[in-house]
């Protein structure tokens, strides 16, 4: 009995002390976290190039095939390990489109992540919740009666919750992982809408309405390879599933003859058919200039199949960029 005691006390500190020394320290590895006490900052600039689609949205903008660019992109992912399992983190990006003059934060989420297994073999296995926080910033859009509705920025005004689990193993310089994760977002009725086009017609200059809550899918996959102390690459693929929205009621209170008018619409937009799902492929090389200070250069290229409402569609859409990471 003693020797099985024994045992099991030695496999537990074992597993201990491989938790405390970490599967990576590389901030590019897909099974990176920060340590107790430990900042690590993901600084990214990109710029992407888009080419619209042929879907309905398009067309009725005369902007199917339209080429964006150049659109700038930058994001911030910020995590502070609270013990060598458990970190907290906050992740936020901003996307500055000229050509179709929408501007606005198109990433925003404030999370946990947990290391429930972490192995003397170097299996991880992580679970993490998030706030979402598109609620952050009002949906912002136009209506007028010959082109539709139109974007102004990149909310949809929602706030909602994520769910997600990774799972992965580093072998010697090879790290592979697979993860998964679901949002869900709540319907309310934080947008503004500019219907000034129709104030002939007695509407008023804004409204709102109240939308419908969402959800959205996401699973993918990574590898990553360590060629030497200084350099590294990696790549990867996943799939978004971005479902329709849709209006319960209009939240502004439009009354007498335009009543008719608005109940024609909510059964126009009670679906919208405006999802769509994304197919992306990413790459990424990495130079570690220092123990604690890495750069890295990316790039996205996503294929898409959008619902015929989507303003989402693209015939070919990429994104390029270089990275700054911080360990502290």
């Amino acid at each position: 009995m003693k020797k099985i005691l024994g045992m099991a006390v030695a496999a537990a500190a074992m597993v201990s002390g491989a938790a405390s020394a970490g599967v990576t320290t590389n901030m590019e590895n897909p099974l990176f976290i920060p340590k107790a006490g430990q900042f690590a900052s993901k600084t990214g600039l990109g710029l992407m190039y888009k080419k619209a689609d042929h879907s309905d949205a398009h067309k009725m903008k005369d902007h199917d095939g339209v080429v964006e660019f150049p659109i700038w992109r930058f994001t911030e992912d910020f995590s502070f390990g609270i013990t060598d399992r458990l970190n907290t983190y906050v992740s936020v990006g901003w996307t500055q489109n000229d050509d179709i003059d929408r501007k606005g934060m198109h990433r925003g989420r404030l999370g946990l992540d947990y290391r429930i297994i972490e192995t003397l073999d170097n299996l991880a296995w992580d679970v993490y919740g998030e706030a979402y926080l598109s609620g952050v910033s009002p949906m912002k859009g136009s209506y007028n009666m010959t082109t539709g509705f139109k974007y102004d920025n990149f909310s949809n005004g929602r706030w909602g919750a994520v769910l997600g689990t990774k799972i992965g193993k580093r072998w010697s310089r090879f790290t592979a992982s697979l993860f998964a994760e679901y949002l869900q977002t709540f319907g309310n009725h934080n947008n503004e809408i500019d219907t000034s086009a129709l104030s002939a017609l007695g509407f008023p200059d804004e409204i709102s309405v109240d939308l419908k809550s969402t959800k959205e899918i996401t699973v993918g996959t990574n590898a990553f390879y360590q060629i030497n102390d200084k350099w590294s690459f990696g790549g990867g693929f996943r799939f978004v599933e971005h479902t329709d929205n849709g209006v319960k009621s209009i939240h502004t209170d439009v009354s007498g003859a335009n009543a008719m008018l608005v109940n024609g619409l909510l059964k126009e937009t009670k679906n919208m058919h405006d999802g769509w799902d994304e197919y992306i492929l990413s790459a990424v090389v990495a130079d570690q200039i220092t123990d604690y200070f890495q750069l890295a250069l990316f790039g996205e290229y996503t294929f898409d199949n959008s619902h015929r409402n989507s303003q989402n569609g693209t015939d070919v859409k990429w994104e390029a960029g270089v990275r700054a990471n911080f360990r502290f």
